[in-house]
């Protein structure tokens, strides 16, 4: 049976009580569009992303939201680090840290990337994320080099998921140092998994998975039986733990 196309719904801003739609209901082109509008509330935010929803549009766009199918995640213990990135994390050259500087990372990863025009993570979505931030659920990961932040990941964390959101890197494998450790973390907290949304070769490389939306979904709801961990976040784990 063929999902019948049904007009993508606009949300009211100033209302907070009207739900998102079913992600089952999301467009297949362009694939996981859901519905258009509302607010970047925290309550709204937190909503979204119990659903498997997230928003994301770029500026001059209204909020766009997104479930898209199928869905990319990275288990904890699946992590793939190649022989590279091994060598880089015994080097004793990095130092990492846990939600010490939400709003550098938070900065570096809107700036607008050499391959692309502009960037999606406008000031509107970082006075969103800071919210969030500021309510112990959205974190960030960090990689120092003598002091200078070079890389890191941040993303949100409700139940037993961490739902990631973007990350950058100004040195060579730093960005995959963080992913490296925050899974590191992740895995002692025993934590499902880590959400990448959309699938990428990257991603892929690292032990990224595709799920199918409807078995996401499952899981999803299945890691949200647990409690959330609220922050700030401090580091547990060590470089034998990698």
């Amino acid at each position: 049976m063929t999902k019948p196309t049904l007009p993508i719904p606009w949300l009211d801003q100033d209302d907070e009580t009207t739900p998102l739609p079913d992600p089952q209901w999301a467009l297949s082109e362009p694939n996981g569009l859901l519905a258009i509008g509302g607010s970047l509330s925290p309550q709204r935010l937190e909503a979204a992303y119990r659903a498997g929803i997230f928003p994301w549009f770029s500026a001059g766009e209204p909020i766009l939201w997104w479930s898209p199918d199928p869905r990319a995640l990275i288990y904890p213990d699946r992590f793939h680090t190649s022989r590279s990135l091994a060598r880089a994390l015994r080097r004793d050259q990095f130092t990492v840290t846990l939600d010490q500087a939400f709003n550098q990372v938070l900065s570096a990863c809107a700036a607008p990337r050499a391959e692309e025009q502009g960037t999606w993570i406008t000031p509107e979505m970082q006075s969103a994320y800071w919210r969030l931030h500021q309510q112990g659920i959205a974190h960030s990961i960090e990689v120092w080099r003598t002091g200078e932040l070079v890389g890191g990941v941040y993303g949100v964390s409700l139940g037993h998921a961490f739902f990631g959101e973007s990350m950058f890197s100004r040195v060579s494998n730093a960005s995959k140092i963080a992913l490296a450790w925050l899974c590191a973390q992740l895995r002692a907290w025993e934590f499902d998994f880590l959400d990448c949304q959309m699938p990428t070769n990257h991603l892929l490389s690292l032990g990224a998975v595709c799920l199918p939306r409807a078995q996401f979904l499952l899981a999803l709801a299945a890691s949200q039986r647990f409690a959330t961990r609220q922050g700030p976040w401090e580091l547990s784990v060590s470089v034998g733990d990698l």
